[in-house]
């Protein structure tokens, strides 16, 4: 999966953090869902609200309840790369936020990185990120901050449900004396027509590259861009052009600021325009590409320009009819390796040179399925009910499979199923609610040795169930008579409980061992 990433000063400059959506704190719950949050990560509520612009960060306390906060002492960053949050738990599997987003609405996923020594070191660790339960990149600032510079990394994805969840990982680059650490996390929700053609049911978009051609100033952000997504200059050794005419930003699909319009690379009549861009070498894998046109000159019946699109030496887009009013052209899956090489031919007869301003792309990954959601919810509803579950019990309980919640064990497959769960001697306390009655591929559920207490709810709905494990508890009641029904119950450990044995004689009579 390539890492999508671009970096950033860390020096005081607002038109890097600039965001579309503005945020609402508090009563999420009673009050229409914000179309976006930004996150000041590590911040305190006496420190928290930041502004950037005209624009706030808020703390991200509430939507992560793991992890511990730092402060940098670098007077000259910006507010928002001045804290951060890192995980030292080397136990948990995975460390997640969850924001509460509109089911099936489209967001950018942005996460920015400043190491900052903040553990002593002076390289900062290598991990994942996560989003939706798919590994989404690796997490690997060091040169960036060998430069000076933060990072960001960024991913279009559509929410599953009403809740998003966003994690960061261990793998088997993160030195075990540093810990993965998030400085700033942002959502922000896209209009349906950006990137559309996409078929983000199944897949999701990485960010590689977005550029502002013959662009030599400042990063382009919001406001110019409604999405604060952030274009950045380049220049070659091509001529370079203002144009003299504005675009209507609501006239291309993808909403491309029309500030990205204003400069243009261009070369000569009867020549064809080569830019190698992006510029760094790509991992063999399909893209998503947009490329935006506009003719430079002043609107008029003669400000217009054909030519071809070819991409690495392949045919990209035939005859283009470049005018003042700008156009684009784009593949939503484009096979890509390597240096990729643009080469814009022109059309014979045509007075002028071909030209082009702005570009985009992004790498498509596969999303590696989702959990079903009735256990999703089960699952929730009983780290809801623990008092202590375990710190990496939040997000996907079962996907990325290599970073399911501690304890539970899921089935492969495209939907996946939780079909264990195992937290023997966790120290837990709380109680079982009943809609573990809703984890219909349970087959072993084993939670002996904890403080749960309360009545054992019943688990008729559990056919599958093969092994119960409730033995040193404090549960107290009836035995549930629906556990005499299970089909494969073979074992059932429910010793040093305070529990009533009515039941109890049935479950022998079928020959299941009972422990009580």
């Amino acid at each position: 999966m390539k890492k999508s990433k671009k970096n950033i000063m860390t020096l005081l400059n607002p038109i890097f953090f600039f965001l579309f959506f503005f945020l609402l704190r508090f009563s999420i719950a009673s009050q229409p869902l914000p179309r976006g949050y930004l996150l000041n990560c590590g911040a305190t509520e006496s420190t928290a609200k930041v502004t950037v612009g005209s624009l706030q960060y808020i703390t991200d306390e509430g939507f992560i309840s793991v992890g511990n906060t730092t402060k940098l002492l670098d007077p000259n960053l910006v507010p928002i790369l001045s804290t951060l949050r890192y995980f030292p738990d080397k136990s948990a599997r995975k460390y997640c936020y969850s924001i509460p987003v509109v089911k099936g609405g489209k967001y950018i996923v942005r996460t920015t990185y400043y190491y900052g020594g903040y553990d002593g070191g002076t390289v900062p660790p290598v991990f994942d990120q996560i989003v939706e339960g798919t590994k989404w990149s690796i997490v690997n600032t060091t040169d960036d901050y060998a430069n000076g510079m933060s990072s960001y990394y960024e991913a279009v994805v559509v929410a599953m449900g009403k809740m998003m969840s966003v994690c960061l990982a261990r793998n088997q680059h993160t030195d075990s004396s540093s810990s993965p650490f998030i400085s700033a996390l942002e959502l922000e929700y896209l209009e349906d027509s950006v990137y559309n053609t996409t078929d983000f049911k199944n897949h999701a978009l990485s960010l590689v590259a977005r550029t502002s051609f013959g662009h030599d100033d400042d990063v382009i952000g919001f406001p110019d861009d409604a999405f604060n997504r952030q274009w950045h200059p380049f220049v070659d050794e091509n001529p370079l052009v203002t144009c003299h005419a504005n675009v209507t930003s609501s006239t291309f699909w993808n909403l491309p600021p029309a500030k990205a319009f204003n400069t243009a690379l261009t070369t000569s009549r009867g020549k064809s325009l080569k830019v190698n861009w992006p510029p760094f070498s790509l991992p063999a894998a399909y893209y998503y590409v947009s490329l935006y046109f506009q003719d430079n000159r002043s609107p008029s019946p003669y400000s217009w320009r054909v030519f071809s699109v070819a991409v690495n030496g392949k045919n990209f887009f035939t005859n283009l009819n470049v005018t003042a009013n700008g156009v684009s052209v784009y593949s939503a899956k484009w096979p890509l390796s390597g240096q990729t090489h643009l080469e814009l031919i022109p059309a014979d007869g045509v007075p002028v040179g071909p030209v082009i301003n702005a570009a985009e792309i992004l790498q498509v990954f596969r999303l590696s399925g989702r959990t079903l959601t009735r256990d999703v919810m089960a699952m929730e509803e009983l780290a809801r009910s623990f008092n202590n579950p375990p710190h990496d019990w939040s997000g996907d309980p079962c996907l990325p499979k290599d970073n399911s919640w501690t304890g539970v064990t899921c089935s492969d497959g495209k939907l996946a199923r939780v079909v264990n769960l195992n937290l023997t001697n966790f120290g837990l306390s709380g109680a079982l609610p009943s809609s573990i009655n809703n984890l219909t591929a349970l087959t072993h559920l084993w939670l002996g040795s904890n403080k749960l207490s309360g009545f054992i709810p019943e688990m008729g709905s559990l056919k599958e169930l093969q092994t119960l494990h409730l033995e040193k508890n404090q549960f107290e009641g009836p035995i549930p008579r629906s556990l005499s029904k299970l089909p494969h119950i073979r074992e059932i450990f429910l010793q040093n409980n305070d529990l009533k044995s009515k039941a109890l004689e049935v479950l022998q009579k079928r020959g299941i061992h009972v422990e009580l």
